[in-house]
């Protein structure tokens, strides 16, 4: 892996998982950033599904958006699975999805997105880019601490203070509500992109790719279906004058 030439500033890099969120947050950056970097991480999810589904999206922008493919860079995928064996949960193990006596999901990888983002942050010292996207959201979401604004806020100035570099941790979904995502997809890429969310994107934390359901695959059941199934039928309901199409996303 070389370091671009790119002039720093200029560039994004996406935590990109293949799910509907991080999708929203790609085609976000594509419509903002000179260039756009993807990352993803194999950290032994039990949903690794996501890993080919984030490639198929990336073909799928890239046929369907000639101005975004224009900006698409590299993608890179980083083996953590030692870090998923010692964070273990239900999204790494058979286990049953459920609230534990924290008050916590079953689901929560304990330092997942703080270790995404130190990785993601030593990428982007390579390349050239000081902002880093990442979908994590406090409004629709499964009660994930990680995933707090305030928990960003404080890494963000970590990363600056440790690597001297003017990192921004930008969130464009975190303030939204699922249906604002679908309105914002919708509001970047049109019907094409609502399409390729539909269809290519992976959620569901079982993994299930069998039967298509109207707002895509998976087993409709676990948290991660019932707030994309609930977005959907919010969106749709009034997509004309969904919320979030004019959405400039936040830090």
């Amino acid at each position: 892996m070389t370091p671009t030439s790119e002039p720093f500033g200029q560039t994004a890099l996406v935590l990109f998982s293949g799910g509907q969120d991080s999708t929203a947050c790609l085609a976000w950056a594509l419509d903002r950033y000179a260039r756009v970097e993807t990352l993803g991480f194999d950290y032994g999810q039990r949903h690794a599904v996501e890993l080919e589904a984030r490639l198929t999206v990336r073909d799928r922008i890239v046929e369907g958006f000639p101005a975004w493919s224009a900006k698409l860079g590299d993608d890179h995928l980083i083996d953590i699975r030692s870090f998923g064996a010692l964070a273990a949960s239900a999204l790494t193990e058979e286990r049953a999805i459920a609230m534990t006596e924290r008050g916590l999901p079953s689901t929560f990888v304990p330092g997942r997105n703080l270790a995404f983002f130190v990785y993601g942050a030593a990428l982007a010292d390579r390349r050239g880019a000081d902002a880093l996207v990442g979908g994590m959201c406090e409004t629709d979401y499964s009660g994930y601490p990680d995933c707090r604004r305030e928990t960003l806020d404080a890494l963000q100035q970590a990363l600056r203070l440790g690597m001297e570099r003017p990192f921004e941790i930008v969130t464009p979904l975190m303030r939204l509500t699922k249906a604002e995502t679908w309105a914002l997809a919708y509001a970047l890429g049109g019907d094409r992109l609502v399409d390729i969310t539909v269809q290519d994107t992976h959620t569901c934390y079982r993994g299930e790719r069998g039967e298509p359901r109207a707002w895509g695959y998976g087993c409709g059941a676990c948290p991660a279906c019932e707030l994309r199934a609930r977005g959907w039928e919010a969106w749709r309901r009034s997509p004309a004058d969904a919320p979030g199409t004019g959405l400039t996303g936040e830090l």
